[in-house]
């Protein structure tokens, strides 16, 4: 038996109902904000994360899957949806016709990660981004509506973290006092901070090695090194969310795993899935667009772990499925063939009907049906049928009856509209 690879997974039918649920409400959501759908290709040249992501970001330096295409060079199946959003905003000229676009996708990403609870190799994210507004406003009603969706699907025990990372006028003074602090404490840092600490002393607040996270435990909070445009534009964003509703709390130490961040930053976590528990993040990254070749415009986006946001709602929400209105028990060749085209019709019809295509006992298919929750049993033989005569069961209430062959799918069709009133 070949078994699928470590760190991938199945989404079986059982569990696809809840899937499409989020997709819907998220859809419905994305609508009812203004957001407008985009598919984007799942393969990208390397480059294009490199420059956007960070070359010194985990992401890029050890998780990418990349490989040489010929001509095209190296290409990347993509670890993240905002890149390839950005990419396509400016090689599509999107902004020639409105510089201001919401736009949201859904779909799987790649990464080398090692596979734990909650965590993928291929995982699927719900991604949305807004170009061309700068407003602080924007930011406090994108954490918004994330957090309407979230009301919607029911998910409790949710915590929004919120920081500013600055802008390039402010952050170097920050990054000074880091490397500061840092310094006495180089030694207890793990041999990639160690690394990346002149390069980027950043992503030392980033990462999960207990060593580090206890070297930067005093270290100093980036939102006392604001210049007065970013700490405006933090306050406006934090007192709307007041004005909102939405509760969040300060965390000098969330910086976010890109390189493209500036100024608001968050996350959403949640107290169901334990250590791993973030379920949405993103934040602002006005030069990116400019970095990647396009015009200077202004960016937020966030990003939703699907795979999670399915694991916290199958704790409380029970996969479901259309149920089976009608079953079909046929004996003898006329019979198989007159049941199959009355499944297809009623099929057509919307009804869910089935039938077993095969020569079983009508004992064994009565169990099947009852097994399958049929609603209602139609069995049909060469004898009936001579007389143009079916049997209808209700298996709700065991009652039987004969029913006529002619119009017999308007007439199931009425049954089962009678029924559901």
């Amino acid at each position: 038996m070949i078994e699928l690879i470590k760190g991938f997974k199945d989404i079986l039918p059982e569990g696809i109902s809840l899937w499409q649920r989020i997709e819907t409400e998220a859809k419905t959501i994305f609508d009812d904000f203004g957001y407008r759908e985009i598919r984007l290709p799942i393969l990208e040249k390397a480059e294009l994360f490199a420059r956007s992501i960070g070359d010194t970001t985990d992401i890029v330096e050890k998780e990418m899957y990349s490989f040489e295409d010929g001509k095209r060079g190296l290409v990347t199946l993509r670890p993240e949806a905002t890149a390839s959003v950005v990419r396509s905003y400016i090689q599509q000229r999107m902004y020639a016709a409105d510089p201001i676009q919401k736009l949201f996708t859904i779909g799987p990403m790649f990464r080398k990660e090692r596979p734990q609870k909650g965590r993928y190799r291929q995982f699927y994210q719900i991604d949305a981004e807004v170009f061309g507004i700068a407003s602080p406003y924007m930011d406090a009603q994108m954490i918004f509506m994330l957090m309407t969706l979230f009301s919607r699907l029911k998910v409790a025990g949710l915590s929004v973290l919120l920081n500013s990372l600055g802008c390039p006028a402010c952050r170097p003074a920050f990054k000074e006092a880091l490397l500061s602090m840092i310094e006495a404490k180089k030694e207890a840092l793990c041999e990639n901070c160690s690394r990346r600490l002149l390069k980027n002393p950043l992503r030392v607040l980033d990462c999960k090695v207990p060593t580090c996270r206890e070297a930067v435990k005093e270290a100093p909070a980036i939102t006392d090194y604001l210049c007065k445009g970013c700490d405006d534009h933090f306050s406006a964003v934090k007192e709307m969310l007041s004005g909102l509703g939405v509760g969040y709390e300060i965390d000098k130490g969330l910086v976010r795993g890109l390189d493209y961040y500036t100024r608001t930053i968050f996350e959403i976590q949640t107290s169901a899935l334990g250590a791993q528990n973030a379920v949405a993040g993103g934040g602002r990254y006005d030069g990116l667009v400019e970095l990647l070749g396009g015009p200077s415009q202004p960016a937020i986006g966030f990003a939703i772990g699907f795979d999670r946001l399915c694991d916290i709602m199958a704790q409380y929400e029970k996969p479901s499925q259309k149920p089976l209105q009608v079953f079909f028990i046929t004996e003898g060749a006329e019979a198989g063939k007159q049941g199959a085209n009355w499944v297809s019709r009623l099929n057509q019809a919307g009804v869910t009907a089935e039938m077993d295509y095969g020569e079983r006992s009508v004992k064994s298919l009565m169990k099947r049906a009852d097994k399958l929750d049929a609603a209602f049993v139609v069995i049909a033989d060469g004898e009936g049928l001579e007389k143009g005569q079916v049997i209808l069961r209700n298996m709700k209430t065991k009652e039987q009856s004969s029913i006529s062959t002619t119009g017999i799918t308007e007439q199931l069709q009425s049954i089962i509209v009678n029924q559901r009133s």
